[in-house]
């Protein structure tokens, strides 16, 4: 799971670079994605120990850190929606991609989540 953590940190890094490229480098808000893919990537390298101590509680609060992303996104799903339903928004961009952000942490909580379940159940 660790090396799977810094593969979306670094995912949702380029969704903020390339959203803030596209943007025109005028919304600095649009680094958000980056910012927490960069917190991603670097609790999924911590993760990345041979000691379980320590890799469960990086990962723990590197899913922590993508449950929080998923909440504070998961409005902007509906957004998306309605707006390729022909809804009109000030900043477009902005609801793509707090979506695609919203859709990744989804399924990073997931997997972490069943993971998280497998090796409670190897170690019963």
């Amino acid at each position: 799971m660790a090396k799977l953590t810094v593969a979306f940190g670094v995912i949702l890094i380029a969704v903020g670079v390339f959203s803030f490229i596209i943007t025109g480098h005028h919304a600095p808000t649009s680094l958000i994605p980056a910012f927490v893919g960069l917190l991603l990537a670097i609790f999924g390298a911590l993760a990345n120990s041979e000691d379980a101590k320590k890799r469960m509680l990086h990962m723990h609060i590197a899913v922590t850190i993508g449950l929080l992303g998923f909440l504070g996104t998961a409005k902007s799903i509906v957004d998306y929606i309605e707006m390729t339903q022909g809804r009109q928004f000030v900043r477009p961009a902005a609801v793509e991609e707090k979506a695609a952000m919203a859709v990744l942490m989804l399924i990073f909580v997931l997997l972490c989540v069943r993971s998280f379940i497998n090796a409670r159940r190897a170690r019963a």
